[in-house]
């Protein structure tokens, strides 16, 4: 079993960004209306910048600089940002879908081998950690470090490599049509998946994956 993180496995927390706009008011004084507004404007401006990183070093020069701008735009000194992304960092947006840890608990009760294959900076671990899964995933494939990023036929071959498996023995499941699509080129069973429910024929809840297998 082969999954995506990113609105398959997790999902992103609105909560999160009130809270960190609490917090930053009753730490810093700051209007939380104008904080929660910078938090999620900053992350939309760079969270792509990170296409481009291959090492654990690359990742921690980018969250310098985006910790530098982050608390640059909301008025703070720059001896506040390692405290504000050390309070705050990525991971801590992110919270596992309904059903997360049951599905991969049941998956490693069947004997499948679990990976993860991540658009993602190198620090998937630590998300995977924070998101209380890290225990039942065998392998946990983040692209920056693969050189390689999804759709490219070449992460899914690296991701079975990694698994132990030709791709054809592989089910791979995520959010978006051509990163299954792309799977299933290589020659892996893929299923699409939208927790919204609004994609027709795709997985609306992931416990669904188990009737897959």
């Amino acid at each position: 079993m082969l999954f995506d993180r990113d609105d398959t496995l997790a999902l992103t927390d609105p909560a999160v960004y009130r809270e960190a706009a609490l917090w930053m008011q009753e730490r810093f004084g700051l209007d939380p209306r104008q904080a929660g507004h910078t938090l999620a404007q900053v992350w939309e401006e760079r969270m792509n910048d990170w296409w481009d990183l291959r090492s654990h070093e690359d990742e921690e020069q980018f969250w310098e600089e985006y910790g530098s701008d982050l608390t640059a735009r909301l008025g703070l000194g720059p001896e506040a940002a390692a405290e504000v992304m050390a309070a705050y960092p990525y991971e801590r947006y992110m919270k596992p879908v309904a059903g997360a840890r049951e599905v991969l608990s049941e998956l490693r009760r069947r004997g499948l081998k679990t990976g993860v294959l991540s658009n993602t900076l190198p620090s998937i671990d630590r998300t995977l950690d924070a998101l209380g899964l890290a225990d039942l995933i065998d392998v946990p494939l983040a692209t920056c470090l693969l050189g390689v990023h999804k759709p490219e036929a070449r992460a899914f071959t690296l991701a079975a490599e990694a698994l132990g498996c030709r791709p054809e023995e592989v089910l791979f499941i995520d959010d978006r049509p051509e990163n299954v699509s792309a799977a299933q080129a290589v020659g892996m069973r893929a299923a699409l998946i939208d927790h919204s429910g609004q994609t027709p024929g795709a997985l609306s809840d992931l416990r669904e994956v188990l009737e897959l297998c």
